[in-house]
């Protein structure tokens, strides 16, 4: 398990890259005429290490899970409309199997923490560690034991997918509550208290959001002095639907999977992430206690592997769009990314990831048909001994 969170991402293809910005710049199309899906075909350019990249097989991801400070009604949602949830997309009932659908993606649920049960199908995976996390104003949100358990689930998931041939790994979630926990991860994490990150694009707070302003208070008053790493800051605040999608990430990554990446508790996932998977003190890391306690969160001084070549692991992610929650766009320019759309969606469950990915096929579509140059034939290779 440790020894799998080494950075060790795969190298972006720079022939690759080179090759389509050639490509690109030709008499018959001005350069920078096509605006972003320039951009959208060089990085899966880079990604797929062809001069040809192209979106055949889409697949759609997505972990559920529940959080213990939901009792605290600091959502307005329950853990049954989670379950709701999961049950209308494994009957293709809800707004991501249509999205899916148009873009010939398959779609993979999996439960790690929801206080209900689905039955099991060819679209829903059991892989529970609890149900629901703790209560993180009272307690730890899991144990050390929890977490490196859900970073394996998602982990394996993104191994299936890309032992299933799959181009794409489409990321979403569904989580009761987990914006109240991704507003504590913010705060610690970027240094903005959650008052702060709460009054992003007005004036004032709502009295609804009162309790759950306190409620993050109360948690980061209480596990300030835990609050070391990032892994630490995940255990102690996050989800296991977070947690899961770290671990997909980090794996998809290192596997040389593009990460399709969906709304804010996604992008609060890809950030730890890459805190975690750029810290070159990992290869030294020998026990579970080391493994936790690595990472400068606050200012990481390690921006790539020890060996200098592996790439962030946010140059493996398309980030889909900027959902409506103005702190979103905050988290956005701390990963200096520009996501694709800005529609005001807060839905989750992969709908902005999925609703990308025609768009990405498209772009590639419009590439591949522009005559090109004789290029060399290409390899995938990386040069880091991890």
């Amino acid at each position: 398990m440790i020894e799998d969170l080494f950075c060790a991402n795969q190298e972006v293809n720079d022939e690759a890259l080179h090759n389509v910005m050639m490509n690109l710049h030709q008499p018959l199309k001005p350069e920078g005429t096509l605006g972003r899906l320039e951009e959208i075909v060089v990085r899966l350019a880079g990604h797929q290490a062809t001069a040809s990249p192209q979106v055949k097989k889409p697949k759609v991801v997505i972990f559920a899970a529940d959080h213990g400070m939901a009792s605290e009604d600091l959502s307005e949602y329950s853990a049954e409309q989670a379950v709701q949830w999961l049950e209308a997309l494994s009957s293709e009932k809800a707004p991501t199997n249509a999205l899916a659908q148009f873009s010939n993606a398959a779609i993979e649920l999996i439960d790690v923490g929801l206080k209900g049960n689905l039955e099991l199908s060819d679209k829903y995976l059991s892989a529970k560690v609890a149900a629901s996390t703790a209560d993180f104003t009272q307690t730890a949100a899991m144990s050390e034991q929890q977490l490196l358990q859900t970073l394996q689930v998602g982990m394996q998931a993104a191994e299936r997918a890309k032992q299933e041939g799959c181009d794409l790994f489409i990321s979403g979630e569904i989580g009761i509550a987990n914006t109240t926990s991704a507003i504590a991860l913010i705060s610690v994490l970027s240094g903005k208290s959650a008052e702060e990150l709460l009054l992003m694009g007005r004036t004032r707070i709502m009295s609804s959001e009162r309790q759950k302003l306190a409620a993050i208070e109360q948690a980061l008053e209480l596990h300030q002095d835990q609050l070391t790493s990032p892994l630490r800051i995940l255990q102690h605040l996050g989800g296991f639907e977070t947690a899961a999608l770290c671990g997909a990430y980090i794996r998809c990554a290192q596997l040389g999977l593009t990460i399709v990446v969906d709304g804010l508790m996604a992008t609060v996932a890809a950030w730890i992430a890459d805190l975690v998977s750029r810290n070159d003190q990992l290869v030294h890391c020998k026990s579970v206690e080391m493994l936790m306690d690595l990472g400068q969160y606050s200012v990481p001084e390690t921006m790539f592997c020890i060996c200098g070549n592996c790439p962030r692991l946010v140059e493996w992610c398309i980030f889909s769009h900027q959902s409506a929650e103005k702190f979103h766009a905050l988290v956005l320019e701390i990963l200096a990314v520009e996501p694709l759309l800005q529609f005001d969606m807060k839905l989750g469950q992969a709908t902005g990831s999925t609703l990308v990915v025609p768009l990405l096929q498209q772009a590639c579509l419009v590439y591949n048909s522009m005559p090109k140059q004789e290029l060399p034939q290409m390899e995938m290779e990386s040069d880091c001994p991890i």
